[in-house]
């Protein structure tokens, strides 16, 4: 089979290329500037596109946020119904964002979104891929929590721990879904190569708060974590994302467990031992 990747030049579409590929797949891949001519002869999409959401916001920022993602998907699905021979599987990145922040409640698949611009952007955003069912293509969205892996933004978070100076973001009682980026990919892989559809939570079946994420980090590097971050420190370094890495979402992946899908790292320290691992190799 013959996928695309938008969006397939940074560190998760990087992994699923090379998922695909070890699957005996062809992939064709486009960075932020999207290569609508590739998509001919594609059985299928993985679209993760889209402006980075980890930097300072500002109106414009969150401009862009907006319109990489739900223009961007828009533009897609638009190129998609103009082919004469269409793909017949979109799978489309979400994001955990759109629970908004629920303290400790259980959040599933059929949980309601939140409210917040995280939330509202996913909605838009789960909304312009579903506009490819119109032309008979098989839509999957994946809520993607936390990425563990050789890089993303758990590869800005390590320095500071090694340095002796990380710890929990405020209070550290949040929560927070995190997945193994090999586990994103075969999820990935999945839901483009089995007849599925509709939406998957992307995150490990156990959700830790940030508190213990940060001391299972801090112990797998051989370090403290003796430094809170306060939230005003936040505010200064991210503006109004501070708030949403705040933000509480007990999500657990309960459409992929029923479905019988198996997750290779399901337990937070393990993942991180893997993946320390994996970067002093590299």
């Amino acid at each position: 089979m013959k996928y695309v990747i938008s969006g397939g030049t940074g560190f998760l579409g990087r992994h699923i290329a090379q998922r695909l590929r070890s699957g005996g797949h062809a992939v064709d891949v486009w960075g932020r500037e999207p290569r609508f001519d590739l998509l001919n002869g594609a059985a299928g999409i993985a679209h993760l596109a889209g402006e980075p959401v980890a930097q300072r916001w500002n109106e414009g920022v969150k401009r862009r946020i907006r319109q990489s993602r739900v223009q961007g998907t828009r533009s897609l699905v638009g190129a998609i119904s103009q082919m004469p021979v269409k793909p017949s599987v979109l799978v489309s990145a979400s994001a955990i964002g759109i629970y908004g922040d629920r303290g400790d409640e259980i959040l599933t698949e059929n949980s309601r979104p939140g409210q917040g611009f995280l939330a509202d952007l996913c909605q838009a955003w789960e909304a312009e891929a579903d506009r490819a069912r119109e032309f008979g293509v098989r839509v999957m969205k994946l809520r993607i929590g936390f990425v563990l892996g050789d890089g993303g933004a758990l590869a800005t978070m390590v320095p500071a721990f090694k340095a002796f100076v990380g710890g929990r973001l405020g209070s550290g009682k949040q929560w927070m879904p995190w997945i193994h980026v090999d586990d994103i990919a075969e999820l990935f892989a999945h839901a483009l190569g089995n007849d599925i559809s509709g939406v998957w939570n992307a995150t490990s079946p156990n959700p830790v708060t940030n508190a213990v994420f940060t001391r299972e980090l801090a112990s797998t590097l051989h370090r403290p974590a003796l430094f809170p971050v306060p939230p005003f420190a936040l505010k200064l370094a991210f503006g109004e994302l501070a708030q949403h890495m705040l933000d509480s979402a007990r999500v657990v992946p309960e459409a992929a467990l029923l479905a019988g899908f198996r997750f290779r790292y399901p337990d937070l320290r393990e993942a991180l031992k893997q993946t320390m691992a994996l970067k002093q190799t590299v």
